[in-house]
């Protein structure tokens, strides 16, 4: 797939989750996911090379999420993780690069791991 340049590419709905801490209700706290923001969003499936298939031989899928840039887009961390708020899947960050053109972020993701 063609790396999306326009509005009308973004289908996706993603939410961004950085970590936090909550009461756990017994006066301590535990640490939680919050959701920072959402946004439209664009998918773009890897589907070749030396990694993307030994990804899959640990059942790990690779992809690459892309926003509009913003404030918000551009704080993206690999200490986050994104979430499809249709489906629920949540993805491991392990870059978040915006664009020469500096209007679109593209997210590095991946399933598995501790928080996808």
């Amino acid at each position: 797939m063609a790396m999306p340049t326009s509005s009308n590419s973004l289908r996706e709905r993603v939410a961004f989750d950085q970590r936090g801490r909550a009461s756990d209700g017994g006066g301590g706290t535990t640490t939680t996911w919050q959701e920072k923001f959402s946004r439209r969003a664009a998918y773009v499936h890897r589907n070749t090379g030396e990694v993307v298939m030994a990804d899959r031989l640990q059942k790990k899928r690779t992809l690459l999420i892309r926003v509009r840039a913003d404030s918000q887009t551009r704080a993206i961390t690999n200490d986050w993780r994104a979430r499809d708020t249709k489906t629920g899947q949540t993805y491991n960050i392990l870059d978040a690069t915006p664009t020469p053109d500096r209007r679109w972020v593209d997210v590095l993701a991946q399933t598995g791991g501790p928080n996808g």
